[in-house]
């Protein structure tokens, strides 16, 4: 069971009293200073989900950073997942320990009563904002309950049993909730044998590429995939509000999906079939999607795909595949299917067709569109069988966004083609409801939806809401974002876009729910500042330009005592990202008016240490040939970091050479390149990179060749190789189960025994049980301490100039 731990302060007295002991040693967790442990303890505010009927905010208490020993628990890492057998979930620390709902109009609150040591997940609000469905975990096992709005009631309908590794209780159309079991006959949990019965065994038959990116967490032996079965078969079910007329639906298999038609007559019914494969995850293994009626009987297999174990690097399957129910139809199916055999590299004018097949399902399917490029989805619209449909050009990083007729005879009509990375350009996303069928669709009113975005602009991003008409494709722009405040459209409360939720930041006000209306605003929420110690931090939008031209941007952080003419040690903290022109790349997409939230491992912690930092600083890799970007990776990331750099010193706040850089992930991995490739930091801080790409030999980040095809680039691109040449020192971190593709614990193993091989200076931090991100709260500390230690010994101290 997992117990709340007591009051950030008092677990930070806790701590910090073994503090000066536990810094002797370098066999047990660590702490950051006081101030840093104190801050990261404290409970996060709470999160806030709105009513499908605007009338209702659902407040979900959150506690800090759970223990280590929650994340030592026994994990089955299985097909890709990680999965919890004594509750037979996914694996995963506790969510939220409270609930309460607040109404809107008159601000009351009601605190909703619940069992002890609450572990509350998986909440799904009813259409008709009547009920919420959760779970709860307790030791051996979920349990499910519903939560009734009007009287704030919760009430438990199943005390064990539930099946969560895919699906979550979801509402059917008629307000019944259809809910995966585990098996009553299931039997023993499956359990090894000591004495094997043969060797693993795979086959690649010859004459066909299988291209696999580096996945983690695979199915190895006859056991794993037994124990697998045992974990995922599930039953479904479906109960009243109150739990009662509980009907079983099928038979046990291993369910993926089940979604109910519009009309809540059918049921859209996926799962996997065998047999499995040791070198893919699950989403790749074979897999049958079939139309049931709500009581069981089939009624069509739409697709049954085979094992996908051989797909194109940024290939897709053949065959039907995003198979899903029309939003507004009764029940119509609709799915894509590739033209171009799934491979991107094909050169064709019709890469995908968007079909379609409504009860009662006989007969061929429909073929709806065509696609030049890549489907990548759709929205529906509220009320309207027409639907926004978008393709994607990978090469041009083009986003194609069509109006498609679904029932009717009208051609398509394009309403933009636009560049995903020109924020500048971005029109907005549409506003999205709960449909009376529980779908998500955009909201329409009178003709018109709504859109909402970050607002990007070289003065910062300023959000905004505005109104497009479906007819005419004109946009009318209602409100945005303006002063020294950042703002941005929760959801509307109004059809008409006349009132409607924000979520609310200024530099000295952390982030508060609001309801506004043309003339007036209203604060919902008052949750507090995190961290008031830290409110004097500035924060500033900085622009500056690469040696080649190409204009860049941090976000600016300097500690809350700055005064104007100190030189601070500087923190460049950065992650690479590839770019089809330098317009783009120059792009502001942050705005100096936000909170500044810290917490978790933040490298802005360093602020309370007195340093500045350089946040988001960019690092783009431009080039117009994707095929070919990251030839210059190295000379473009060294370039970018030479200007922040340089700009620190012109703008007065850096000295040049008190400067550290660091990076997570893909950021650990520039980090590596710019301390083998440059002499302009002191140090760097490497957090869960890959710095070996022989070991990811099928692509990488957006690198779409494989080793074969461009070796020297693959050698070129690994930071081991040129260990040798880091003579700055190297602090590497890295989760102990890091789970992400390519990022192996291994990675910064090796990348650590070859700096410390060729005489570098380095250290190395395995974090027991952590994966790509850290959660622990020892593991978070212990970051942080490791962090600040390494920077204060190695960048923080005088420079080199007398004066």
């Amino acid at each position: 069971m997992r117990h709340l731990f007591t009051s950030a302060a008092a677990m930070a007295g806790l701590l910090l009293a073994t503090h000066a002991q536990a810094r002797q040693q370098d066999d047990g967790y660590r702490l950051p200073p006081a101030e840093i442990a104190d801050i990261v303890l404290r409970a996060p505010s709470p999160s806030v989900s709105v009513s499908p009927d605007g009338k209702t905010l659902l407040l979900l208490e959150r506690e800090s950073l759970p223990p280590v020993a929650e994340l030592a628990k026994p994990m089955e890492r299985l097909a890709g997942q990680r999965l919890d057998a004594a509750t037979n979930d996914n694996f995963n620390p506790r969510n939220f320990v409270g609930l309460s709902l607040q109404d809107i109009e008159s601000g009351t609150v009601r605190q909703v009563a619940l069992p002890p040591n609450a572990d509350i997940a998986d909440q799904n609000w009813s259409p008709d904002g009547r009920y919420v469905a959760f779970t709860n975990t307790v030791a051996d096992g979920m349990s499910l309950w519903v939560l009734d709005t009007q009287t704030a009631q919760a009430r438990q309908l199943l005390e064990r049993g539930i099946n969560l590794v895919f699906e979550e209780p979801r509402w059917l159309p008629d307000g019944q909730l259809l809910v995966f079991t585990i098996p009553a006959d299931r039997g023993e949990k499956p359990m090894p044998s000591l004495t094997p019965t043969g060797p693993a065994i795979q086959d690649a038959a010859g004459g066909q590429d299988a291209q696999t990116r580096t996945f983690q967490d695979l199915l190895k032996t006859p056991h794993d995939e037994a124990l697998y079965k045992w974990l995922v078969t599930s039953q479904p079910v479906i109960m009243r509000p109150d739990g009662s007329s509980r009907q079983t639906v099928g038979e046990p298999r291993l369910y993926v999906n089940a979604s109910p038609s519009p009309d809540g007559r059918y049921l859209l019914m996926e799962w996997i079939d065998e047999p499995f494969s040791y070198q893919v995850p699950w989403s790749r293994f074979p897999r049958t999607s079939a139309v049931w009626t709500r009581s069981g009987d089939p009624v069509r297999i739409i697709a049954q795909r085979p094992l996908a174990d051989s797909l194109p690097v940024q290939g897709v399957v053949t065959g039907p595949r995003s198979i899903g129910w029309h939003p507004t139809a009764d029940a119509t199916l609709m799915w894509a299917e590739a033209l171009d055999g799934g491979d991107p590299r094909v050169e064709t004018d019709e890469r995908d067709a968007l079909m379609a097949l409504s009860a009662p399902f006989g007969g061929r399917a429909e073929r709806l569109h065509v696609f030049e490029d890549r489907y990548s989805g759709y929205t529906g619209l509220d009320g309207d069988d027409d639907i926004i449909a978008y393709d994607y050009d990978r090469d041009t990083r083009e986003v194609r966004t069509a109006l498609l007729d679904v029932t009717g005879s009208n051609d398509a009509r394009v309403i933009e083609v636009r560049n995903v990375q020109d924020a500048y350009a971005d029109p907005g996303n549409p506003i999205t409801v709960q449909n009376a069928a529980g779908f998500s669709v955009a909201h329409v009113d009178d003709g018109h939806l709504f859109l909402s975005g970050d607002g990007a602009s070289p003065d910062g991003a300023r959000p905004f809401l505005r109104r497009f008409d479906l007819e005419t494709f004109e946009t009318e722009e209602l409100w945005r974002n303006t002063g020294e405040q950042y703002e941005s459209v929760v959801d509307l409360v109004a059809d008409d876009g006349s009132r409607f939720i924000t979520y609310h930041e200024s530099p000295a006000s952390p982030g508060n729910f609001r309801l506004r209306t043309a003339d007036s605003v209203r604060a919902l929420t008052n949750f507090a500042d995190p961290h008031p110690e830290l409110t004097g931090i500035e924060r500033e939008l900085i622009t500056y330009e690469r040696d080649d031209g190409v204009e860049l941007s941090s976000t600016l952080y300097l500690p809350p005592d700055y005064e104007e003419g100190d030189k601070l040690p500087v923190v460049v903290w950065a992650y690479p990202r590839e770019f089809n022109d330098a317009a783009t790349a120059g792009q502001v997409r942050d705005s100096k008016y936000r909170f500044t939230r810290i917490g978790g491992y933040s490298h802005l912690f360093f602020l309370t240490q007195g340093y500045a930092v350089m946040d988001r600083a960019a690092m783009p890799v431009v080039g117009s040939d994707p095929e070919t970007v990251n030839d210059t990776f190295i000379e473009q990331v060294v370039a970018s970091a030479q200007a922040a750099v340089d700009e620190s010193v012109k703008r007065g706040f850096g000295d040049g050479e008190r400067v550290g850089v660091g990076g997570h992930s893909y950021g650990a991995f520039m980090t590596a390149h710019l301390l083998a490739r440059s002499d302009i930091f002191r140090a760097g801080i490497a957090r869960s990179g890959a710095y070996n790409r022989t070991l990811t030999p099928f692509g990488f980040q957006a690198e779409r060749r494989i080793f074969w095809d461009a070796p020297e680039t693959y050698y070129k691109l690994s930071p081991f190789m040129a260990a040798n040449r880091i003579n700055e020192p190297m602090l590497l971190i890295h989760g102990a189960k890091d789970n992400n593709s390519g990022t192996f614990p291994q990675q910064s193993e090796r990348m650590f025994a070859a700096v410390k091989g060729t005489g570098g200076t380095a250290r190395l931090v395995m974090l027991p049980h952590e994966s790509h991100g850290y959660r622990g709260r020892e593991s978070v500390l212990h970051t942080l301490a490791e962090m600040v230690d390494w920077f204060d010994t190695h960048v923080k101290g005088e420079t080199n100039d007398s004066d």
